[in-house]
Parts: C-alpha cells; sequence; structure tokens
C-alpha cells in the first residue's frame, strides 16, 4: 500500500469543563482520546460509533478545524499537529469537510456561484469572474446540478441538492483529502443512495482519499475499505470492512452489527442488548471504557488497565483485554 495521505498518531482533544461557584473549578471532558489511524490515497476509511463517542470531533481536529491537546497528524508526510495559522493555510485547500446538515452549513444570503467560488478566490485558483463562471459550472455539473443552478440561493433547493452544493464546495480548490462528516444521515433514504454512489464517482475520478463518519453501518460496509469503530473517544476494533462485518472481535463491535436490520425475513440474527447509559467524556470508567457495559468483563482486568490497540489478523486490530 502506498504512503499514507493522512497520518495520526496518539490523537487527543480535551476540552475544558468548568463548575462549581464563577466555574472556578475545570475539569476536562475528554472527547478524543490517544488515537491513532491512516488514510490512503484514493481510500475511504469509515468511523463509526454511538452519538457522542467523538468521532466528528476527531474529523474536525484532523483538519485543525480544532487544535489537538496532543498527539500528531501528519498531512503526505508534514507535521501539521503546530503550524500556525499562516504556515497551515495553504494546505487548508488540500483538506475539506462535507458537512452533516446541508441546511444549516450553507450561508443562506450567498448565491451557489458564490459559495463555491469564494474559496477559488481566497487561494487564487482563478484568475477572474469568466474562469470562476467556467470552473463553477463545470462543478456543478460534476455533482448533478445544472449550470442555471449557479444564481440562486440555497432555500430554493431541496436537501440532496443543497448537499450537492456542499460536496461542489468541498471539490473547489481540488482537495486530496475529504472529511465526510455524516454527509446522508439527514436525508431521505432515497437520496442517501444517491449521495453515496456520486461520492465513489468522485473519488474513483479525481483518487481521493475520504473519512466517512457514519452511524449506519450497512452504509460503512458498502463505502469503506477499512473501518475504525470508536467508543467514547477511543477506536476499540480497526479492520477491513469485509472481515469486520464477517468476524467482528470486540464486543462493543458485536453489539452494534446485531442491531443492523436483516433484509431476509427467514434470516434471523441474535439481538446483543447493552445495559446502561454511553457513560460521560467528563467522567469515563478507569480501564477499557467499555467494561461497565461488557458481558465478559473480567473484574481486576478491565476496569484497571487501559487495553492497547493489537493486532489480532491481517489488518485486523482491536482494543480488548480478552479478543482472541
Amino acid at each position: 500500500m502506498s504512503e499514507p495521505l493522512v497520518s495520526v498518531e496518539g490523537l487527543t482533544k480535551h476540552f475544558v469543563h468548568r463548575e462549581g461557584p464563577f466555574g472556578v473549578r475545570k475539569r476536562p471532558i475528554k472527547a478524543v482520546d490517544g488515537v491513532d489511524l491512516e488514510v490512503h490515497p484514493g481510500e475511504t476509511v469509515g468511523l463509526v460509533g454511538e452519538s457522542g463517542c467523538g468521532k466528528s470531533t476527531f474529523g474536525r481536529v484532523v483538519l485543525r478545524l480544532l487544535d489537538p491537546t496532543a498527539g500528531s497528524i501528519r498531512f503526505e508526510g508534514q507535521d501539521i499537529t503546530r503550524l500556525d495559522a499562516a504556515a497551515l493555510r495553504p494546505l487548508r485547500r488540500h483538506m475539506q469537510i462535507i458537512f452533516q446538515d446541508p441546511y444549516s452549513s450553507l450561508n443562506p444570503r450567498m448565491t451557489v456561484r458564490a459559495t463555491i467560488g469564494e474559496a477559488m478566490r481566497i487561494h487564487g485558483l482563478v484568475a477572474d469572474d469568466a474562469e470562476e463562471e467556467a470552473r463553477v459550472a463545470d462543478l456543478l455539473a460534476k455533482v448533478g446540478l445544472r449550470p442555471e443552478h449557479a444564481s440562486r440561493y440555497p432555500h430554493e433547493f431541496s436537501g440532496g441538492q443543497r448537499q450537492r452544493i456542499g460536496i461542489a464546495r468541498a471539490l473547489a480548490v481540488r482537495p486530496r483529502f475529504i472529511v465526510c462528516d455524516e454527509p446522508i444521515s439527514a436525508l431521505d433514504v432515497s437520496i442517501q443512495a444517491q449521495i453515496v454512489n456520486l461520492l465513489g464517482e468522485l473519488q474513483d475520478e479525481l483518487g481521493l482519499g475520504y473519512l466517512f463518519i457514519a452511524h449506519d453501518l450497512k452504509v460503512v460496509e458498502l463505502v469503506s475499505r477499512r473501518i475504525a469503530v470508536m467508543y467514547l473517544g477511543r477506536v476499540v476494533e480497526l479492520a477491513p470492512s469485509a472481515a469486520l462485518h464477517r468476524e467482528p472481535k470486540h464486543p462493543y463491535t458485536r453489539a452494534l452489527l446485531s442491531a443492523v436490520p436483516v433484509p431476509d425475513p427467514k434470516r434471523e440474527r441474535a439481538r446483543i442488548v447493552l445495559e446502561g447509559d454511553v457513560p460521560s467524556p467528563l467522567d469515563p470508567p478507569p480501564g477499557c471504557h467499555f467494561h461497565p457495559r461488557c458481558a465478559i468483563a473480567k473484574r481486576g482486568l478491565c476496569d484497571r488497565e487501559v487495553p492497547a490497540l493489537r493486532a489480532i489478523g491481517e489488518g485486523h486490530q482491536v482494543a480488548c483485554h480478552l479478543a482472541e
């Protein structure tokens, strides 16, 4: 496999929670807690987990939209972890994001042409208005919209069309890596398939690397080469897509997969119901974060020692003391 397009090691992001009189007492919210992950050129890596596990925060930290607390981020071999705004600016055009909500991610006061063309002008990718207009028309065609849509405003479009505009905006600066932050979760099911197919076609044409964040494990299975499962700020399992669905090793991954609906009514799948709620990242459990909800947890081990992400097969890694 080629050299990684994006490589993160020990990536950590803590937010400060203030409490007590006048907010004097400070406690860390461990949103991302020591994650290692790589994305290669032309590869889609899926990132799944329950709401609040840190997936979106991780994506934003990788793009340096949020500053990391610790760890390193390398883009095409260059460490961007501590670059200041001026040094980071030339690299931003190569790392883009498609947001979850197509309704709030577009400025309602800007036309489609202004929305897509703004970044081109900022990064000096167009020489004049005529070139900008031609580039915008070409991008609209790539995402399945018409050139005349350029003069319209976001409120004139459906949710699926708005997400296509968001994709065109991300492509405007010719990126090599895109974080897809739940890009289909706010759309109708019929539109979701269209957007997923569009992202796949663009990847094949442009050689893009994707970090695809989602809740829907079936969608992630279809689009991803590898899948990382995240729980309370940590990656608990990382494996090729087929291997993860065929033989999940972590108890949390098994529980997630057991909840995926089976289209064949003659097939039965044993449902694993997790007890209790997801712990707060403000006060995570010691040892393995999953141990309070785990049916196979071993007292004296799982509740004390943090399991390392270790290899147990070809490209398959799991953070569990008891996984084999």
